[in-house]
C-alpha cells in the first residue's frame, strides 16, 4: 500500500545526513552542528544503516509526487539512500584514513571561511576541542584495516599539514582569539599521533569493482550505459580529439606541434602580480557582457576576488582548498569570495601560471561569471530543496555526487559556449579549450579503467601523463580517483549530455540554458527526463 509524498522527509532525510555528516551541515549553511565533529564510533555503521533502512521504507512506501520539486526531492534521497547503503557494507568510509583527515580538518577550516564570517567561537573551540577524542577513535577503527597506500599518504599529509597550521597560520586569522591557542596546539598534537599511527596500516586495493560502478552510475548519476559502454565511448572520442588537435595546430602554425603552441600560451600574461589580480575581474566582466546572448549571467549575488588570506596560504596546497567554493545554500549572504593565490618567492612562475589563457578560461569562465557562480545563484531559486544545496563543496568534494554531472559538465560546456561569442578566445586558446576536453575524455577511462580492475594506479598515472595532465597534479588526481568512484566520469559525461540536450531543445539557445540552470543541482539525465516530460524536447 501507498502514500502520498510528505515533504518533510526532507528534513528528516537532511537530520540524518547531517548527524552523520555535520561538517557538511557547516559547508551548507546549517549552524546547529557548527560545534560536532562525525560519529565514528563501532556502532556507527550499525546505526547509520537501521536510519537508512527507515528512511527507505518510508520513501518506496510513498507515491511519486505530481510536484516537480517533491519529485526530485523523492528521486534524489532515494538514490542517494540506496547508494549510502552499499557504500556503508562494501566500502565504509570509516576505513579511509583520508576521510578522518579531511573531515577534522575541514570541521575547522569551515568555520574559518568567509562564508562563516563572523566566527562563531564557542562552535570553533568545541570543535577543536573534539579533534583529539576524533583522531584517537580513527586511529583505533584503523588498527589493521586495510587501505590503499595512496589514501594512506593523503591523510599524513593532510594531517602535519593541519599540525602546522593550527601551531602557527591559524593566528594570522583576522579573528584569532587567545581563547584558541591551547585548544589548536592540543588539536595539532592530536594531528600529528593520527599521521604517525598510520605508518604501519597495510595496503589494500582501491577499486570499488564493476557491480558498485554500476550502481553509481545509474542510481546516483541516472547514467543510462554500462561502464564498458562509456569506456567506449570515451576512448573513441579520445582517440578522435587527439586527431582534431593536431589538425588545429596545424591550420595555427604548421611548423610548431600542438604542445609547443599550447607551451607558448604561457608566455602570454600581466606584466606583474597586481596586474594578475585585476585579469581576473576584467575577463569575468568580459564573459558577462560577451555571454549574455547566451546564459542569463548572475548579476545578482556578488564574487568577490581577493588575495587568499595569509593564514591559508600554506594549507591551502596540501588539502583539498578550493579557491572558489560554491556558497552555503542554507545561509548563502550576498554574494562570495574567490581566492587569488598571491605569488610566492618566483614572481616569473607567478605570472606563467596565471597566464591569460589560464585565467580566461579556468578563472573567470569555468568558476566566476557564467561557470559555476551563475549556476550556484540560480540553484538558490530551484524547486527542489534538495537541488539548492546538492552540490555544495564539502570536505572531500560535493555534497551529493549525483548532483556532479550538472555541475561539472555546466562548468566545461560554459568553457566552449563562449567560443559563440565572435572573438573572445584566440586560435591558440581554442586549442587549449580542446585538450581540456581529450583530458576530460581520459578522466573518464581513469575513473572507470581503475575501479574495474583494468589498470593499476601506476598505469593510471602513465595514460594521465600521456593525456597532457601536469605531472606535478598526476599522482593527486588518481589517488582521488581511487577514493571517489563515479567523480571524474561526471565532467565529459555532463558536456556531452547537455550538448545532446541543446539539440533536442524546442526554443532559443538563451531560453535553453537559463531552464537548464533553473533545476539546480541535479542529475542532468534526470533534467532530461523533466524536459521531456513537460513537452520541451524534440524526439
Amino acid at each position: 500500500m501507498t502514500v502520498s509524498y510528505d515533504p518533510a522527509l526532507v528534513d528528516d532525510f537532511l537530520a540524518h545526513h547531517w548527524r552523520f555528516r555535520p561538517v557538511d551541515a557547516t559547508f551548507m549553511g546549517d549552524k546547529a552542528h557548527d560545534s560536532e565533529l562525525p560519529p565514528a564510533g563501532p556502532e556507527t555503521l550499525t546505526e547509520e544503516i537501521a536510519e537508512i533502512d527507515d528512511l527507505l521504507a518510508r520513501l518506496e512506501a510513498s507515491e511519486e509526487p505530481e510536484n516537480l520539486g517533491d519529485r526530485l526531492d523523492r528521486r534524489m534521497m532515494l538514490a542517494e539512500l540506496r547508494m549510502q547503503r552499499l557504500a556503508a557494507e562494501t566500502r565504509p568510509r570509516l576505513h579511509n584514513p583520508a576521510w578522518y583527515s579531511g573531515e577534522a580538518a575541514f570541521s575547522i577550516i569551515s568555520l574559518l571561511l568567509p562564508q562563516s564570517m563572523p566566527i562563531r567561537h564557542a562552535a570553533l573551540v568545541a570543535r577543536l576541542n573534539g579533534i583529539d577524542t576524533f583522531l584517537r577513535a580513527a586511529a583505533e577503527r584503523l588498527d589493521g584495516v586495510p587501505a590503499a597506500q595512496g589514501w594512506i599518504k593523503r591523510a599524513q599529509k593532510e594531517a602535519t599539514a593541519m599540525a602546522g597550521f593550527l601551531r602557527s597560520d591559524i593566528k594570522l586569522h583576522e579573528e584569532f582569539a587567545d581563547d584558541w591557542a591551547e585548544p589548536a596546539r592540543q588539536a595539532a598534537d592530536a594531528f600529528e599521533a593520527f599521521a604517525a599511527a598510520l605508518d604501519t596500516q597495510p595496503d589494500a586495493d582501491p577499486a570499488c569493482g564493476e557491480a558498485y560502478l554500476s550502481q553509481l552510475m545509474t542510481e546516483i548519476h541516472g547514467l543510462p550505459m554500462s561502464p564498458r559502454e562509456a569506456v567506449d565511448l570515451a576512448e573513441a572520442a579520445y582517440k578522435r580529439m587527439g586527431d582534431e588537435m593536431a589538425e588545429m595546430a596545424r591550420a595555427i602554425d604548421p611548423s610548431r606541434s600542438v604542445d609547443q603552441i599550447l607551451a607558448s600560451l604561457a608566455d602570454i600574461h600581466p606584466a606583474d602580480p597586481e596586474a594578475v589580480f585585476d585579469s581576473y575581474m576584467d575577463w569575468d566582466v568580459q564573459a558577462v557582457a560577451q555571454g549574455a546572448e547566451l546564459v542569463t549571467p548572475a548579476q545578482e549575488y556578488d564574487l568577490d576576488y581577493r588575495w587568499m588570506a595569509p593564514c591559508f596560504r600554506k594549507i591551502s596546497q596540501p588539502l583539498y582548498f578550493l579557491f572558489y567554493r560554491s556558497p552555503p545554500g542554507l545561509n548563502p549572504g550576498a554574494g562570495s569570495v574567490y581566492w587569488v593565490t598571491p605569488p610566492g618567492e618566483d614572481e616569473q612562475a607567478f605570472l606563467r601560471g596565471n597566464n591569460t589563457a589560464m585565467v580566461k578560461t579556468i578563472h573567470s569562465v569555468h568558476h566566476g561569471s557564467v561557470g559555476h557562480h551563475t549556476q550556484n545563484t540560480r540553484a538558490r531559486a530551484a524547486q527542489s530543496r534538495l537541488a539548492r544545496i546538492a552540490g555544495t563543496d564539502c570536505a572531500l568534494g560535493l555534497a551529493f555526487l549525483g548532483s556532479g554531472t550538472l555541475i561539472e559538465g555546466w562548468a566545461c560546456y560554459v568553457e566552449d559556449l563562449l567560443m559563440e561569442a565572435p572573438g573572445f578566445y584566440t586560435p591558440e586558446e581554442i586549442l587549449l579549450l580542446k585538450q581540456f576536453e581529450r583530458r576530460n575524455a581520459a578522466s573518464v577511462l581513469v575513473d572507470i579503467k581503475l575501479h574495474l580492475g583494468d589498470w593499476s594506479l601506476d598505469e593510471a598515472m602513465a595514460f594521465y601523463r600521456e593525456a597532457g595532465f601536469a605531472a606535478a597534479r598526476v599522482e593527486g588526481e588518481v589517488v582521488r580517483n581511487s577514493m571517489l568512484p563515479g567523480s571524474r566520469l561526471m565532467y565529459w559525461l555532463g558536456v556531452e549530455g547537455i550538448k545532446s540536450l541543446r539539440q533536442r531543445w524546442k526554443g532559443d539557445t538563451l531560453g535553453f540554458h537559463d531552464h537548464l540552470l533553473s533545476y539546480g543541482h541535479m542529475p542532468l539525465a534526470w533534467i532530461s527526463e523533466e524536459m521531456e516530460r513537460a513537452g520541451h524536447l524534440n524526439p
